[in-house]
């Protein structure tokens, strides 16, 4: 037991230097007041920025066009009936790069506009984040009915805006993923009807010749997937999702 004692003892004094600069180095999370607006220490940036990365993953799923484009995806192997063939993995990772080619030049604009200020020291953390959103509420703005914005403005007790501009990000984020999710099954229900024409015209055939106890689905998923490679569907989702967001 003392050897365990002094082991302890050795370590608590190994670790006292590190606390004790680690409690000095405090100070470095600082806002200083300038002439120009307020500078953040270099300590606090980094500690902004590791925060916002951790948030990255909900702002991609809420304000791109990721949301869209991964429901439709889902609907469509439902509807072809081949259960988690393509797997979720490769839905997945279809979903972020068609969603990088549709948002590249939403993101090529914050580059020009906040990134690379930023970079420069020509623009604070507060005015790049600032110029950073209104690329995403253009892109935002642009694929929202005005029938849901209205709606969480209501919701919100806000009352009427002027222009799209006044539209706080608060009200755009949550009307934006309602209007994704509507659009998103719209186009869903337009993919799913001639899958299940086959699947009806299989089960009545499979119910007329009285093969009842065959599932129709083992005779409807070989059409169903010679339908879809014959119209070249994959081309055909795929070229939909990206021309939908550019309407």
């Amino acid at each position: 037991m003392p050897r365990y004692a002094s082991l302890v003892l050795a370590l608590l004094l190994l670790l006292f230097p590190a606390l004790a600069a680690g409690q000095t180095g405090l100070e470095a999370l600082s806002i200083e007041q300038t002439e120009d607006g307020e500078t953040w220490s270099l300590s606090l940036q980094v500690l902004v920025l590791m925060t916002m990365l951790t948030l990255l993953p909900a702002m991609v799923l809420m304000m791109t066009s990721f949301t869209r484009i991964v429901v439709v995806l889902a609907i469509l192997r439902q509807a072809l009936g081949t259960a988690s063939t393509p797997s979720n993995q490769i839905l997945v990772g279809l979903a972020m790069f068609l969603t990088l080619f549709v948002m590249m030049p939403v993101f090529d604009r914050i580059n020009e506009q906040a990134l690379q200020p930023y970079l420069a020291e020509e623009m604070g953390p507060a005015e790049a984040l600032e110029s950073a959103s209104e690329p995403l509420r253009a892109f935002m703005t642009r694929q929202t009915r005005e029938n849901d914005i209205a709606l969480f403005l209501r919701i919100a007790d806000y009352g009427e805006v002027e222009s799209p501009e006044e539209v706080p990000m608060t009200v755009l984020i949550p009307a934006f993923m309602t209007s994704e999710l509507k659009t998103a099954f719209i186009i869903g229900f337009v993919i799913y009807l001639p899958f299940l024409v086959i699947d009806l015209v299989v089960a009545s055939i499979l119910m007329s010749m009285g093969m009842l106890m065959l599932s129709p689905m083992i005779i409807s998923l070989p059409f169903k997937l010679l339908l879809f490679v014959l119209v070249d569907g994959w081309s055909l989702i795929m070229g939909t999702l990206a021309s939908s967001f550019f309407v």
